[in-house]
């Protein structure tokens, strides 16, 4: 398994991958993501800003995560620990649904924390849907801590906020 950056050229796979994700995601009740988020639209953005990064395996897509500095409106509500630094942004992580509970998601999240480092950013912010309590586990395991909620138009349940200081 090796983490690469995925091109413009690779969106039909990046599609099919969130498509099955979300799918699993429903099948599970968890009603985070749906037909218009995410949409093509948004990764076609992040492949083209080269802030799309992917966990390949025999050149299948098996996980994916967004790293950029793109922080939600939202985020302006909230208190967090770094307020003089440069936070970096996860968006969007996800594991293929054949490849959950393999450790891909605590490697993304490694992977995110050495990007961070080596751009220079201070601390990675995220927000995670409140009904997916795996993956809030996941954060909470990996050292991130919660600062707050969110709400998001056309969602019906609230997006906790987490932080984890990389540098001050």
């Amino acid at each position: 398994m090796e983490f690469v950056a995925i091109r413009l050229q690779e969106l039909p796979e990046v599609n099919q991958f969130y498509t099955e994700v979300t799918s699993d995601l429903r099948r599970k009740g968890i009603d985070q993501w749906d037909r218009f988020y995410p949409n093509r639209f948004v990764m076609k953005k992040d492949l083209k800003n080269g802030t799309f990064f992917g966990m390949k395996e025999e050149n299948h897509l098996i996980g994916a995560i967004v790293l950029d500095t793109n922080e939600s409106k939202q985020y302006l509500k909230l208190q967090w620990e770094d307020h003089t630094g440069r936070p970096l942004i996860i968006h969007r992580l996800a594991v293929h649904p054949c490849h959950q509970g393999k450790g891909i998601g605590k490697r993304l999240l490694n992977f995110a924390e050495e990007y961070a480092l080596e751009k220079g950013n201070t601390s990675i912010r995220l927000d995670v849907y409140s009904q997916n309590r795996s993956a809030i586990g996941m954060y909470e395991k990996a050292g991130y801590q919660k600062r707050g909620s969110i709400r998001f138009p056309l969602r019906k349940v609230p997006y906790l906020c987490f932080e984890k200081i990389i540098k001050i």
